[in-house]
C-alpha cells in the first residue's frame, strides 16, 4: 500500500529498551497455553491482559513465546518517550516496520479525524505506543505474548514490531497490508472507545455468563475489521496489486476456528471471542467494498 509519510504531530511513545513491565519469563506455559492463541490473538487489550495474568497464576510458569519472537527491535536509549510533537522520528524510524505502523497509525488518524467530522462528531486522537518484549499500560503490563493490543484506559495502541514476523512466518501472512490491517484494526478499536461501544460490551462481559461475554466479544472484533476495511476503502486510491488479499489472508489466518484446529485439532464455538476466519473475511470485505461505517454494525442481526 502506498501510503504518505506520517505527520510529525502523531502521538508516539517508546518504551523499548525502558525496561517497563515485567517478564512472564519463557517456560513451558507455551505449549498448554497455544490452544487458547483466540483469546490474546487479534485485539488483546484489558481483557487479554487479564487473561494473561490469570493463566500465569494458575499454571505457574511462563507463556513463553506464543505470539512474540523473531527478534526484538533494536533498542532506544533507556526511558526514551517520543512526547507529541516531538522525536517522533527516532521511533518511528528505527525499522521498517515501526516506519510503516506510523505511517499506517497517522492515514487511520486522518481518515476518522475526516469521518466523523463529517458525521457532526468529535475525534479524539489515540496514541502509538511501541515496546519490546514487555512494556507498560493503562491496562496493565504489556508482553509480546499477547500481540498487538489497544487498551481503552489510556487510548493507547500498543505493538511490538516483532510480531509482525510472526505474522508472515508462522501465520503465512506476508505482505505489507497484512501488517496494515493489523494495526487499523486496533484504530478501529479506538474508534468503538469514542462511539462507547466497548463500553456497553465491558457490561455485558461484567454482567453476564461467559458464554454471553464471549459472543459479545466477537461482534465487537469482527466491527474492527469493519472499521479496518472502511479505513483501507477511504485510501483505496494507495491500494497496489495483491493488497486485498494480503489482508484477507491476515484475517483468515487468525480466525478462532483456525487457530483452534491447529493449536489443538478441535474448535469450541463457545469460546470463540474473535469470529471465525469466514467471519473475519466477510467483515472486512463489508468495509472495504462500502467504505461506509454505518455498515459495520455487527450488533444487529446474525453476523
Amino acid at each position: 500500500m502506498r501510503l504518505d509519510d506520517y505527520d510529525n504531530d502523531i502521538n508516539v511513545e517508546d518504551q523499548r529498551g525502558s525496561g517497563g513491565g515485567f517478564g512472564l519469563g519463557g517456560g513451558g506455559g507455551g505449549g498448554l497455553l497455544f490452544g487458547l492463541l483466540p483469546m490474546v490473538a487479534g485485539r488483546f487489550g484489558c481483557g487479554g491482559v487479564v487473561v494473561v495474568l490469570i493463566l500465569l497464576a494458575v499454571f505457574g510458569g511462563g507463556l513463553g513465546n506464543i505470539l512474540g519472537g523473531g527478534g526484538s527491535a533494536p533498542s532506544v536509549p533507556a526511558g526514551q518517550v517520543a512526547e507529541r510533537g516531538t522525536d517522533v522520528r527516532s521511533s518511528c524510524e528505527l525499522n521498517g516496520e515501526s516506519r510503516n505502523a506510523c505511517r499506517v497509525f497517522s492515514s487511520a488518524e486522518n481518515t476518522w479525524e475526516k469521518l466523523f467530522a463529517a458525521s457532526g462528531q468529535r475525534f479524539q486522537a489515540p496514541k502509538l505506543v511501541f515496546y519490546s518484549g514487555s512494556g507498560r499500560s493503562g491496562c496493565g503490563a504489556a508482553q509480546s505474548a499477547m500481540g498487538p493490543f489497544y487498551c481503552p484506559s489510556d487510548q493507547g495502541i500498543y505493538l511490538d514490531t516483532s510480531f509482525f514476523n510472526e505474522l508472515a512466518t508462522r501465520f503465512r501472512a506476508q505482505g505489507d497490508f497484512a501488517q496494515d490491517y493489523v494495526v487499523a484494526h486496533e484504530f478501529g478499536h479506538h474508534i468503538q472507545t469514542l462511539l462507547g461501544t466497548s463500553a456497553r460490551v465491558s457490561q455485558v462481559q461484567v454482567r453476564g455468563s461467559e458464554r454471553e461475554g464471549n459472543a459479545a466479544s466477537v461482534r465487537l472484533e469482527l466491527q474492527a475489521d469493519c472499521y479496518a476495511g472502511v479505513w483501507a476503502a477511504a485510501n483505496r486510491d494507495r491500494l497496489e496489486p495483491g493488497d486485498v488479499e494480503e489482508g484477507l489472508t491476515a484475517a483468515r489466518a487468525i480466525g478462532d476456528d483456525t487457530l483452534q484446529r491447529e493449536a489443538t485439532g478441535r474448535v469450541v464455538p463457545d469460546s470463540f471471542t474473535h469470529g471465525t476466519s469466514e467471519q473475519r473475511i466477510k467483515w472486512l470485505r463489508v468495509g472495504l467494498e462500502s467504505g461506509d461505517p454505518a455498515r459495520c454494525d455487527t450488533f444487529s442481526g446474525a453476523i
